[in-house]
């Protein structure tokens, strides 16, 4: 076979071989795709549709892992899905925010609830001759839920839902460690009377 001929054949092979594969790469659809992901990251799908955003993310992973490997059918196939994904996961992530929110909400007025009924116990226990140690650790535990309070106020503001769940339930934590080293104290032994009988 001459020089020319296998040239010519070789293009020939390059050609059907490209042609196997879906003939171009799908650049419109990958960047569709990752258009999509962006925006549904912006809408807390990273977050708040984990599954279905990191689904998305590893479908255009996988397109554009087709594209080196010059398999153009499998790349559209990967880019599709990926976009389809990603559009599901911004959808999902509306509702898994307001879900988020909600649950975020209950568990701060739970801890609101639970430190404003802690005080006056606290209080209470500091009038009742509570040991000096417990009673210091009791106003130690509750000055710790207070913190824990002010990071999921802090938390709710800047809509991080999941932040205000963790701080909460360490506030609610804190709260009961706090009530159970009150109730738990001894009671006070009575003082003894001075003179004589």
């Amino acid at each position: 076979m001459s020089l020319r001929s296998s040239i010519v054949v070789t293009v020939v092979v390059l050609a059907l071989s490209s042609f196997a594969c879906g003939g171009n790469p799908p650049e419109k659809e990958i960047q569709q795709a990752t258009n999509a992901i962006e925006a549904a990251k912006a809408a807390g799908a990273d977050r708040y549709a984990v599954e279905e955003y990191t689904a998305a993310v590893e479908a255009l992973k996988d397109a554009n892992a087709a594209v080196e490997q010059r398999d153009y059918r499998l790349a559209l196939n990967d880019a599709l899905d990926s976009r389809e994904r990603a559009e599901n996961a911004a959808k999902l992530a509306v509702d898994g925010k307001a879900a988020a929110r909600s649950a975020a909400e209950r568990a701060l007025n739970a801890a609101n609830a639970a430190l404003a009924a802690a005080d006056p116990k606290v209080k209470a226990a500091a009038n009742g001759h509570l040991a000096a140690r417990t009673l210091a650790d009791a106003r130690a535990a509750i000055a710790e839920a207070q913190t824990h309070v002010q990071e999921a106020r802090t938390a709710f503001a800047a809509n991080d839902y999941y932040a205000v769940m963790s701080a909460a339930a360490a506030a609610t934590q804190s709260i009961k460690v706090a009530n159970e080293k009150i109730e738990a104290a001894p009671a006070a032994p009575p003082r003894r009377r001075s003179g004589n009988h």
